[in-house]
Order: C-alpha cells, then sequence, then structure tokens
C-alpha cells in the first residue's frame, strides 16, 4: 500500500484501536478522520449503513466493521502476521476476538463508556447507573473469569501478538478509561498480560491521541489532534448534529 488508507472514527473507539493498531504493526500509514459516529453527516450514512466506525477506505475499496478490515489487512499484507499460523490457533483466536467485540463491546463500550460518558456528554441524558453497577460488578468480572485461565503467564496468547490479544486489550483500555483496572489478586494473569499489551508501542503511540482527546469537549477534539501532529483527513464527516446508531441502544 503506497497511499495511506482512510481510517473514518474515533480513537476513543476500542473498534477503531483495533484497526490501528492493526495498521501499526504492519506499518501501513494512514490518515483517519476522528469523527465519533454520532455525529456523522448524511455521508457518513451512505458509506456506513449502520452508522458505526470503523469504515476504511482504500482507493476504490469501502469497508465496514473491525473484523473485516483487520482480515482484508491481513489478506494485503501478510507480514508480520497478526492470525496463528496453526488452523486450530487461528480459529480459536477468531473466537476470542468475536468474544471481545461481541461480549466485551456490549459490557464496556454500551454498557460503561456510553453510559457515563457519551450519553451524558452528547445527548445530555441521565446515566443509567444500575445498567453501569451491573456492568462493573457482574458482567465484566465474569467476563474476565473466562478469559483469566486463558491467559499466558508471560508473552501473548499464541506466541506473537495476534488479533485476540489486539481485540481483548483494545476493550480493555477503554474499561480503564471509565476507570475499571483489572484486579491483580482476582485475574493476575490477565493483568499481567494487559500491562505487557498496553506497553507495545501500537498502544502507547495511540494513548497519546486518546488522553489528549479526553481534556477537551467533542467539538473541539479535531483541532486539538490537529495541534499535536495526528494524521488528520483535510476533510471531516463530522459536521452534523448529534444521533443515534441505527442499533438500539439502551
Amino acid at each position: 500500500m503506497n497511499r495511506p488508507v482512510r481510517i473514518i472514527g474515533n480513537y476513543l473507539s476500542p473498534y477503531v484501536r483495533k484497526v490501528l493498531v492493526c495498521l501499526q504493526l504492519k506499518g501501513i500509514d494512514y490518515e483517519i478522520d476522528p469523527i465519533a459516529p454520532f455525529v456523522g453527516d448524511e455521508r457518513f450514512s451512505r458509506i456506513s449503513p449502520l452508522r458505526r466506525v470503523p469504515v476504511l477506505i482504500d482507493g476504490d475499496l469501502t469497508l465496514n466493521d473491525s473484523t473485516v478490515i483487520c482480515q482484508y489487512l491481513e489478506d494485503r499484507q501478510p507480514q508480520p502476521a497478526l492470525y496463528p499460523a496453526d488452523i486450530a490457533d487461528r480459529a480459536r483466536a477468531r473466537w476470542l476476538e468475536e468474544y471481545a467485540d461481541s461480549l466485551l463491546g456490549d459490557v464496556i463500550v454500551w454498557r460503561m463508556f456510553y453510559q457515563i460518558g457519551v450519553k451524558r456528554l452528547l445527548f445530555n441524558e441521565a446515566t443509567n447507573e444500575e445498567v453501569v453497577r451491573k456492568a462493573r460488578e457482574e458482567e465484566l468480572p465474569a467476563a474476565l473469569d473466562y478469559l483469566e485461565p486463558q491467559m499466558p503467564e508471560s508473552g501473548f496468547l499464541f506466541g506473537d501478538v495476534s488479533i485476540a490479544d489486539i481485540a481483548i486489550a483494545c476493550f480493555l483500555r477503554n474499561a480503564a478509561l471509565v476507570r475499571y483496572q483489572v484486579d491483580t489478586q482476582r485475574w493476575p494473569r490477565t493483568a499481567q498480560w494487559l500491562k505487557r499489551m498496553l506497553a507495545l508501542p501500537a498502544f502507547q503511540s495511540l494513548a497519546v491521541y486518546e488522553n489528549h482527546m479526553l481534556r477537551v469537549p467533542v467539538q473541539q477534539q479535531r483541532q486539538a489532534l490537529a495541534a499535536i501532529g495526528a494524521p488528520l483527513t483535510a476533510d471531516t464527516l463530522g459536521n452534523a448534529a448529534p444521533r443515534r446508531s441505527v442499533m438500539r441502544l439502551e
């Protein structure tokens, strides 16, 4: 890929982060329109019919869904490989990616991150504290109980960093953004593995942008990112009044 690919989607989205980590690990340049999907205009609706991020644009090709995009990047540039070579391990990695995207996505993104931040800041609606409590005290601990025995004592899930490591870490990064820490006593393997993942340069470099965005209102985030050198697109699809995805949210 000689020209940068274009990514539509906010740095704070774990689904966007998953794609950006893959791009960085593969050494593929990108430019980004870092919009929240809720403020996408009608052009955004045309390229993202579910009004979700990320969207990847590579020349004439437009792709939705982080899993589809990451598999495309793997097929386009197989090295370094982010999917295990062994077919059984590859299947397990894809399952763990799906577990992260589906279950961790529901719990961490929609029942924690959305409730605590997006719902209040974009839509001026009260947080459903019971939804957040149940997510923090029951649902996320149950998910971590499932993951803990599968975590390696050292290194990563399948030897080298894989799509499974990336996907799970991306969601747990969002949990940290709403002040949820993986208990080192209850889930020691997961806590140490997550520390290794978030120390990777790909995650560290993205954290600079993420932390900067958290300090400013949504309307000022693009300007703030430009000031610290984020690889922004020349234009944006994020000029519309906030509205929800076509998918149902609590």
